[in-house]
């Protein structure tokens, strides 16, 4: 393999895929990227590590065709500092890879292409577009809901449900839960049901863009997702969802209205006294008022109060902050409303296309 191409364009490429690659991989192909030349002067970057694959092409001068893995941190690292203009990479004897800028030269050896695992291939699947921005808020307000407890496999992930022309995803980890309603603009013939992991989740978002849309085709365990010309394929996770409509409380009349962005400061400044062993933010409600206070004992204490529209009975009920800030923080509406069912009750949020719910803690 003989090629040449610029350094901005492969230092782009390798940003790309190289972000799932571990230097601690138990096999050692899994620490490289592969390059493959392709018949349409581009060559092909890939990554994987069994769970999660990840492919670009970028545009080069092929001299000669031919592929190569090379170790993805030390080639990363060469072709940052490498001088500004075009690089030629060309292949030789016992797997040996040249990467020549101006005058500058590094030589490193590879892996041949044979061991690198080969990338699935979706041919007989049905594609289901989505806009990249709708993909991206429905990651960005279910995502944070994830468990990261490995023994709650099944809950490692973001539930995707499709039937007809509707899209939902749910997050949750046993203590809060977000759930997500959207439209397809297409009708799909057969319903799908699986849980994207959440490494695969973060890594979709990170190429997803304000415009454009997203292809993805699901296969028997895997799914693939093109995203502006780069592919992403990922392993499901296996298992049973729990049955989350169970837990959806029925609507009640009172309702708390009050400031997004008012609610969302004032849990800040009392988190700001949080240790692991007083987590617990205190909410007392009253009729026009919520007062959002926080005593930790050998540290200090804070109140604050938040101006609400309110017309139920009061109530004194606590609640880890950061499962407030996680979905606050994302809610773009000025007023939020909020449904607080008792002092051992869920605390819910409703919105025109999404459900949050999350349990309290004892004060």
């Amino acid at each position: 393999m003989k090629i040449q191409l610029s350094k901005d364009n492969l230092l782009t490429g390798i940003q790309i895929v190289q972000n799932i690659v571990s230097p601690k991989a138990t096999l050692p192909i899994l620490s490289n990227i592969l390059l493959e030349t392709t018949k349409k002067s581009t060559i092909k970057l890939n990554t994987t590590d069994l769970d999660l694959g990840i492919s670009c092409e970028i545009p080069v001068d092929i001299m000669e065709e031919g592929a190569i893995t090379i170790p993805a941190k030390r080639f990363s690292d060469i072709i940052k500092e490498m001088p500004l203009g075009d690089i030629v990479i060309s292949t030789k004897k016992n797997n040996q890879v040249d990467i020549e800028g101006e005058k500058c030269r590094f030589k490193l050896i590879g892996l041949p292409k044979e061991e690198f695992p080969k990338f699935p291939e979706f041919k007989d699947k049905e594609g289901i577009r989505i806009k990249q921005s709708l993909l991206a808020e429905m990651f960005r307000m279910t995502s944070f809901a994830v468990s990261h407890e490995e023994s709650r496999y099944v809950l490692n992930g973001v539930l995707m449900e499709i039937s007809d022309h509707n899209i939902c995803m749910v997050a949750t980890d046993g203590r809060r839960l977000a759930k997500i309603d959207k439209k397809l603009e297409e009708t799909l013939k057969n319903e799908i049901s699986v849980i994207l992991p959440i490494k695969a989740v973060q890594e979709i978002n990170r190429n997803l863009h304000d415009e454009g849309e997203v292809t993805f085709f699901v296969g028997t365990n895997q799914v693939l997702f093109e995203v502006n010309d780069v592919l992403i394929v990922t392993r499901l996770i296996e298992g049973e969802f729990p049955n989350y409509n169970q837990v959806i409380p029925k609507t009640t009349a009172q309702k708390i209205h009050l400031s997004t962005q008012g609610l969302l400061s004032a849990i800040r400044r009392a988190n700001l006294l949080a240790t692991p062993d007083f987590q617990a933010v205190k909410f007392e409600l009253f009729k026009d008022k919520l007062v959002v206070s926080k005593i930790t004992p050998d540290v200090g204490e804070s109140r604050e109060e938040v101006p609400i529209e309110y017309g139920g009975n009061e109530l004194v009920v606590g609640f880890n902050p950061h499962f407030l800030i996680d979905v606050l923080r994302n809610i773009s509406l000025e007023t939020t409303q909020i449904e607080l069912l008792g002092v051992d009750k869920l605390l819910v949020i409703r919105l025109e296309d999404y459900l949050y719910l999350t349990l309290p803690m004892r004060l």
